[in-house]
């Protein structure tokens, strides 16, 4: 469970992301609809787990592999936009969100 620090801070690195990969997506990464579903942060506030969900893509872990590959550049643009909100900029690991397909997939077995 973690403070209300770490909350505003992730709440505040969920956004910021979020309008990263709205307005960067097509130039890095070929136009896929990335969405930002959950930050978790690290209680020194020095790493963020990035929860990423992906629509309209054929291979969601490639996606992921190249979203892992551009995590430099993701981060260089975090930082322009929050770094004179935050004292260290965080480290982003990114994973896959998969509570969508986990949701679809109970939908359709109760629909049987």
């Amino acid at each position: 469970m973690g403070g209300i620090r770490q909350e505003k801070v992730a709440e505040l690195i969920r956004r910021d992301l979020s309008a990263i990969f709205q307005q960067r997506g097509r130039d890095w990464f070929g136009g896929m609809f990335i969405s930002v579903t959950q930050v978790r942060m690290a209680p020194d506030l020095g790493l963020a787990k990035v929860y990423l969900s992906f629509m309209a893509v054929p291979d969601k872990q490639v996606a992921l592999k190249a979203v892992r590959e551009e995590g430099w550049r993701v981060r260089k643009g975090l930082s322009d936009k929050i770094g004179k909100q935050v004292r260290i900029i965080p480290e982003l690991n990114f994973y896959l969100d998969d509570s969508i397909d986990y949701y679809e997939a109970i939908n359709e077995a109760l629909k049987t």
